[in-house]
């Protein structure tokens, strides 16, 4: 009688772990190299190009991510042809990285953007006066309260 060997010793990796199964994530990205993040920005929408939005991205200091720039654990998809060929792409996202420090500027920015407009805000309130001569005081709380029905 001849001797066999058994199935598992042949074809099976006893060291291989199983994988699990885990819900999918469409955008799910690789961490970014150090002193980046990554953002998804729009390229297409409902089958109509943003080349606009993609443009902007580009001018304010983001940069395309190509598929070849990945680890090689990471294997997304990426843009088959086209000028973006090569990036990697998720149902009309392109994946993109930015320094943190711009990010950091850009959110500074706007943050001194909103402060500029509430103060305009209050200085346009005290300017206001009723018809009598009177000004109108004017309390900068900030909240608001929402009641339903009688007291």
């Amino acid at each position: 009688m001849a001797t066999r060997s058994t199935r598992d010793s042949e074809a099976h990796d006893k060291d291989a772990r199983e994988k699990t199964w885990r819900p999918q994530r469409d955008l799910e990205a690789p961490p970014p190299p150090p002193g980046f993040t990554y953002r998804w920005i729009r390229e297409s929408m409902m089958g109509t190009e943003d080349r606009a939005n993609v443009s902007r991205r580009l001018r304010e200091g983001f940069e395309l991510v190509r598929g070849s720039d990945l680890p090689p654990e990471w294997q997304l998809p990426t843009m088959d042809s086209g000028r973006n060929e090569g990036v990697v792409y998720c149902e009309g996202l392109l994946l993109a990285k930015i320094p943190i420090s711009m990010v950091e500027q850009r959110t500074d920015y706007y943050a001194g953007k909103a402060q500029d407009a509430k103060e305009a805000l209050d200085n346009t309130m005290f300017n206001e006066s009723r018809s009598d001569g009177r000004y109108v005081r004017y309390e900068p709380s900030r909240d608001s309260r929402v009641s339903f029905g009688k007291n």
